[in-house]
């Protein structure tokens, strides 16, 4: 499946700090693929290096071929970028935004996508932007973002400042619209829940590195969380490659690994943990995110 976006070598640091070094990922056409990290491990820096308004201290970033830092404008049109639900001239109504945007998109924009989302959500065409709610504003943008009719959308945060059915009625509305028109899409959200309902992949980045990038499916079929009981004084010294961020509370150690329950069960044995009462079970994106990452 041929790549759309590719990300190599990637390297960036503020000032001292560095945020990852050698990160390395691509996105195939067609498909939707959420970032997944906990705050500070880079995401929205990762989406201002995939715009170009961030130059990383290394490696590169191409996007249909091109190096994003010397993408012609003519190619910059087929990418459709939200950050944060920003949306300019707050001043304007609906409608007069809708206008003011279709002038700089000749010969591609749909007006009818924008319209139907604003249908959806219910937003009067005589409404001053200003005057709406955070989450209300963050769907305009992504509404003339649709318009734009671009290849690919780069979306950070969709769903910042939404209710729960408003999220659930604007992923199932990206979700059908991607996939009807073709369209690939690199997201992030911290509400894993309309991730999971949403994206075909995911990648999930730990502080410095990517842990893994998969398809969603895939990665729920294959990680489990395992429980057994433990004397209450145990401290877990266990292969981080194998069993992610183990714990324990109260005699019941906690932890979640890529291992079948045969392969996990003998390599406790092998590591010589006193252990009973070895348990397993599937678990869902949320879980899976917390349970390789750590809880804190």
């Amino acid at each position: 499946m041929t790549a759309i976006l590719e990300c190599k070598h990637l390297t960036h640091y503020y000032g001292k700090r560095k945020i990852y070094e050698d990160l390395n990922f691509e996105v195939p056409r067609g498909r939707i693929l959420g970032l997944l990290g906990k705050n500070g491990t880079g995401k929205t820096t990762t989406i201002n290096i995939l715009s170009g308004y961030l130059k990383p201290r290394a490696g590169e970033c191409r996007i249909f071929g091109e190096n994003i830092q010397t993408m012609s404008p003519a190619m910059r049109r087929n990418i459709g970028l939200l950050l944060e639900g920003h949306v300019q001239y707050q001043f304007m109504t609906i409608t007069q935004i809708e206008k003011f945007y279709s002038a700089f998109y000749p010969g591609q924009w749909r007006r009818e996508a924008y319209y139907e989302l604003m249908d959806k959500l219910k937003v009067a065409p005589g409404q001053i932007i200003s005057r709406m709610s955070n989450g209300q504003r963050s769907q305009v943008a992504l509404g003339l973002i649709l318009a734009q009719n671009p290849e690919l959308l780069i979306l950070d945060d969709f769903s910042l400042g939404l209710d729960p059915g408003y999220r659930r009625l604007f992923s199932d509305y990206l979700r059908d619209y991607a996939r009807a028109e073709g369209k690939t899409v690199f997201l992030t959200s911290h509400i894993i829940q309309d991730m999971e309902r949403l994206i075909d992949d995911c990648i999930i980045m730990d502080y410095g590195r990517i842990l893994t990038q998969q398809p969603v499916r895939r990665l729920l079929d294959t990680v489990r969380r395992y429980t057994c009981h433990v004397p209450d004084d145990y401290e877990p010294q266990l292969p981080a490659d194998e069993f992610y961020h183990p714990s324990v509370l109260r005699g019941v150690m906690e932890t979640c690994s890529f291992l079948e329950p045969a392969d996990a069960e003998r390599r406790l044995t092998e590591l010589r943990v006193p252990f009973t009462r070895l348990e397993s079970e599937k678990i869902n994106l949320e879980d899976a995110f917390i349970g390789l990452t750590g809880k804190y």
